[in-house]
C-alpha cells in the first residue's frame, strides 16, 4: 500500500503522530516494543480510508509479556501501595496532557464523536483519580477472635499479573477502569485490545511506558500484546494469569469463562446488554424523549448499556412515540464525520456491524415490527446507518428478547409499572435499566427485591453514560463482574483470613477439647 494512502501521513491528522504513532507500528510491549505476528491495517469506520499499520504479537510474543509481567510484579508489589498509587497519579496527568489527541484517536479508530472519544480518556484520568485514593485506603478487616489472646485478621494481597481483553467500543476507558485499580492493588497487567483498534491500544500503553519509564520501573509493569482469538485463547488458558477480565459479546464471554473456570482461574466478565427504559404515566414526556435519544443513538447504539427497549405507559404512549420521532427527524442533520465540530452521531464500526444491523431489521418487519424511523444504510462513505425506531412487536417476540449491537430500538406499550418491571427482566441479560416516575412507591419498587435485576438501576435518568465511582456490571448473562468504582478493587486481590495466637496457650475453636 502506498505511503500517501494512509490517514497518518495527512496533516488533517497530525495529531496521530503527537501519540507516538507511525506509519507501522509495533503491537506488543514487555519493556520495549517488538511483534513477530500479523501485520494488520486500522481502518477509519468513517471514511473506509486506512489510518495505519500495527503488526500483531504470536503466541510466543504473549509467553514473553506474561514471563516480563511476571518479572515486572517482584518489583512493583514490593512497593508500598501509597507509591504505586503516586505511579499511577503521575499516569492520569500523562493522559491529561494527551486527552485531546488521543481522543481524537478514538473517535477516529473506533468512530465515536470526538466528544465522547475525549469522555472516554476522560474517564481513565477519573479512574486514576479515584485509584490514588484508593491507595491509600485498600484495607482489611480485625474481626472478634472467640479465644483469648487471638486476633482474627483479614489481609488482602495482589494477585500477579491481570490479564485484560477489551473491546473497540470503549478502546481506552474499559482498559483504565481495570489497570489504574489493579496498578494500585500491586498486580501488573497483560492487555490484548480489539483487533480493530489497535492504534488506540498502542498509544495508550506509550503513555503508561513513559511515566514507568520516567521512573525509573519495569516496562512490563503493563505489557500489551495485540492480537486476535489466539491470542485471547491463551491468556484464558494461563494459569500463570489469576484473573482475565473480559469484555465483550455473551457468546465469547462465555466461551472465555469456561476456559478459565477449567484452570480454577477467576474471571472478570462484562458482556451483553438487552437494557430497557421503563416509563411511568406520571414521567415528564419531554425529558423522557431527550433522555432516550442519547440513550438510544448515542455511539451509534454501540454501547453495551445502550437502551434497545423502550417501555411505555400505554397513556404516554402516543405522546412519547409522536415526539421521539420528531426528535430523530431533527437529529439527522448532525449525523457525519466524527472528527467534526457539531456531529452527534457517527459511523458503526465496522461492516459486521451494518449487517447485523439489516439482518436485525428484516427480521423485525418478519415478524410484524413496523419501522417508524430510519431502517437503511445511509448514502455516504463509512459504514452509515439510520438510527430506527420499530414499533408493533410484542414483548417477548425473539428479535426483542434478543441483544443486537446497533442504533435500534423496540418501542413497546405496558398497562402498569409492574408489568414494565417483569418485561425489563425478562431478557437474559442484566446491565442497566431505568425508570422514568415521580411516583416515590414506585422509586423504591424499582429498587428493590423484586424491581429491577440489573446490576444499573437507574431513575430519571438514561441507561448509558455510568460514572466511574459506582461498580460498574451487571447480572445474569451480563457476566455478573463488577469494574471501576466502589469495592471493585476487591477483584483484583486475593483475601487471607488470618489468626494470630499471641499466649503461650492453644485453644481451639468451637470450645473443642483435645487432651
Amino acid at each position: 500500500m502506498s505511503s500517501s494512502g494512509f490517514l497518518i501521513n495527512d496533516p488533517k491528522y497530525a495529531f496521530l503522530k503527537e501519540l507516538g504513532l507511525a506509519e507501522s507500528n509495533k503491537g506488543v510491549f514487555n519493556g520495549k516494543w517488538f511483534a513477530n505476528g500479523e501485520v494488520v491495517t486500522s481502518v477509519c469506520p468513517a471514511n473506509k480510508r486506512p489510518i495505519a499499520q500495527v503488526q500483531q504479537g504470536t503466541v510466543e510474543d504473549l509467553d514473553s509479556c506474561i514471563k516480563a509481567g511476571q518479572e515486572a510484579w517482584q518489583v512493583w508489589a514490593d512497593m508500598p501501595a501509597p507509591a504505586r498509587g503516586e505511579i499511577v497519579r503521575q499516569i492520569g496527568e500523562a493522559l491529561r496532557e494527551k486527552l485531546e489527541p488521543l481522543g481524537k484517536l478514538v473517535a477516529l479508530e473506533m468512530g465515536k464523536i470526538k466528544p465522547e472519544g475525549i469522555g472516554e480518556v476522560q474517564e481513565y484520568v477519573d479512574i486514576c483519580d479515584f485509584a490514588v485514593g484508593l491507595s491509600r485506603m485498600v484495607g482489611g478487616s480485625v474481626l472478634p477472635s472467640e479465644r483469648i489472646g487471638h486476633v482474627l485478621l483479614e489481609n488482602w494481597n495482589p494477585l500477579g499479573v491481570v490479564g485484560v481483553i477489551t473491546a473497540f467500543n470503549f478502546p481506552v476507558a474499559v482498559y483504565g477502569w481495570n489497570s489504574a485499580i489493579a496498578m494500585v492493588c500491586g498486580d501488573t497487567l497483560l492487555w490484548k485490545g480489539a483487533p480493530s483498534t489497535p492504534l488506540v491500544s498502542v498509544a495508550t500503553t506509550k503513555i503508561v511506558a513513559s511515566v514507568l519509564e520516567k521512573n525509573k520501573l519495569p516496562g512490563a509493569v503493563s505489557t500489551l500484546c495485540c492480537g486476535g482469538a489466539d491470542i485471547g485463547e491463551c491468556i484464558a488458558k494461563d494459569e500463570r494469569v489469576p484473573l482475565v477480565s473480559f469484555t465483550g459479546s455473551t457468546k465469547v464471554g462465555k466461551q472465555v469463562a469456561l476456559m478459565v473456570q477449567e484452570r480454577f482461574g477467576r474471571h472478570l466478565l462484562e458482556l451483553g446488554g438487552n437494557n430497557a427504559i421503563i416509563v411511568d404515566e406520571d414521567a415528564d414526556p419531554e425529558m423522557v424523549v431527550r433522555a432516550a435519544l442519547f440513550a438510544c443513538v448515542g455511539t451509534a447504539g454501540q454501547r453495551c448499556t445502550t437502551t434497545r427497549r423502550l417501555i411505555l405507559h400505554e397513556t404516554l404512549y402516543d405522546t412519547v412515540v409522536d415526539r421521539l420521532v420528531k426528535a430523530y427527524g431533527s437529529f439527522m442533520p448532525r449525523i457525519g464525520d466524527p472528527l467534526e465540530d457539531g456531529v452527534l452521531y457517527g459511523p458503526m464500526h465496522s461492516q459486521q456491524g451494518v449487517d447485523g444491523y439489516l439482518t436485525t431489521i428484516e427480521e423485525a418487519q418478519a415478524l410484524g415490527g413496523k419501522v417508524l424511523f430510519g431502517g437503511k444504510v445511509l448514502d455516504r462513505d463509512g459504514y452509515y446507518v439510520e438510527p430506527t425506531i420499530i414499533t408493533g412487536l410484542p414483548h417477548n417476540s425473539p428479535v426483542v428478547q434478543r441483544e443486537t449491537f446497533a442504533p435500534i430500538v423496540y418501542v413497546l406499550k405496558c398497562t402498569s409499572v409492574d408489568e414494565g418491571i417483569k418485561w425489563n427482566n425478562e431478557v437474559k441479560q442484566g446491565l442497566s435499566s431505568s425508570l422514568f416516575t415521580q411516583n416515590l412507591a414506585n422509586v423504591f419498587k424499582w429498587l428493590g427485591p423484586k424491581g429491577s435485576d440489573c446490576g444499573i438501576i437507574n431513575i430519571n435518568i438514561p441507561t448509558n453514560g455510568a460514572e466511574i465511582g459506582g461498580a460498574f456490571g451487571g447480572e445474569k448473562h451480563t457476566g455478573g463482574g463488577r469494574e471501576s468504582g466502589s469495592d471493585s478493587w476487591k477483584q483484583y486481590m486475593r483475601r487471607s483470613t488470618c489468626t494470630i495466637n499471641y499466649t503461650k496457650n492453644l485453644p481451639l475453636a468451637q470450645g473443642i477439647k483435645f487432651e
